[in-house]
């Protein structure tokens, strides 16, 4: 017999849906295999823990054992007494300065040129068929293909590195940041434009507002690719960085040096990324209440 709940007020009968319980409280199924459901802060730490738990696990497993020779992949043991060699006897710390200084560089470079020109592309659409064509073909040309361009025009310095950074991030900077602005409601800014605002009043009042938290989480996802493409800057004509010490560790076999060096690389640009998902999350709260 179909169970059927009654509308006290309205007085008539509506069929439950057949994931529906009679008892409050009590869900079918758990909260947290739901699509989209939020789960306890604290089961979320838990997992993301049992995550890297399990990697290093299994990188034991294979080391320790002998099943692997560590001339391909040493135990952490031997990855740590690398990253205190490297610190203690080489200078390591330099190396991260450096590195942190150019990825820093040529992505805020990237930001302060890229972030207007995405603006103004994706609310005026004469300036987006005006630059849409060029930044989509430059986009699809990986960065390492300009290095030999970049060293012949600006040389082996400091500023060819930062180019490359610039480069690998500023084009899909742009494209991105047009499209989080161009998916803002066209509701809103009809209404902006009845109650008598200007054009560059609803880009200041309406647009920005809407977008802005769309435009730092690209922010955000840039920066991750910025941190990608130190390693390609640094590997070509560089007697410093964290790339410069990758390579010269390759040529003498040390893998150790190798896989802390990436290690670096990878925990340096987790902590910008949280840094960035806290911040963005502290500036705009209402975005994630939904």
């Amino acid at each position: 017999m179909e169970k059927v709940a009654k509308n006290e007020e309205l007085g008539n009968q509506v069929p439950l849906l057949p994931f529906q319980n009679e008892r409050k409280g009590t869900p079918r199924r758990r909260k947290w295999l739901q699509p989209q459901e939020n789960i306890p802060h604290t089961l979320y730490i838990w997992v993301s823990i049992s995550s890297i738990v399990i990697l290093f696990v299994i990188w034991s497993l294979l080391t320790y054992t002998g099943i692997v020779d560590p001339l391909f992949l040493p135990t952490p043991t031997q990855i740590i007494q690398s990253g205190i060699t490297l610190f203690t006897e080489f200078g390591f710390i330099n190396d991260i300065g450096i590195t942190i200084y150019r990825v820093l560089a040529g992505f805020l470079i990237a930001v302060i040129i890229g972030l207007p020109l995405g603006i103004l592309m994706g609310t005026f659409k004469v300036v987006e068929a005006f630059f849409e064509p060029v930044i989509s073909s430059v986009r699809y040309m990986p960065a390492s293909a300009f290095i030999p361009l970049f060293i012949l025009w600006i040389g082996v310095g400091e500023m060819e590195k930062i180019t490359i950074i610039f480069v690998g991030t500023f084009f899909s900077l742009v494209l991105m940041t047009a499209v989080e602005v161009s998916n803002v409601r066209r509701e809103l800014l009809e209404a902006a434009y009845t109650l008598g605002t200007s054009t560059f009043g609803v880009l200041r009042s309406v647009i920005l507002p809407a977008a802005i938290p769309g435009i730092m989480e690209t922010i955000r996802l840039i920066l991750g690719w910025a941190w990608s493409y130190i390693i390609v800057a640094e590997l070509v004509a560089s007697a410093s960085g964290i790339g410069s010490l990758i390579l010269e560790s390759q040529r003498m076999l040390k893998t150790g040096n190798i896989i802390f060096g990436i290690l670096t690389i990878g925990a340096l640009g987790l902590l910008s990324d949280l840094i960035l998902k806290v911040s963005i999350r502290k500036l705009f709260p209402w975005n994630y209440g939904r």
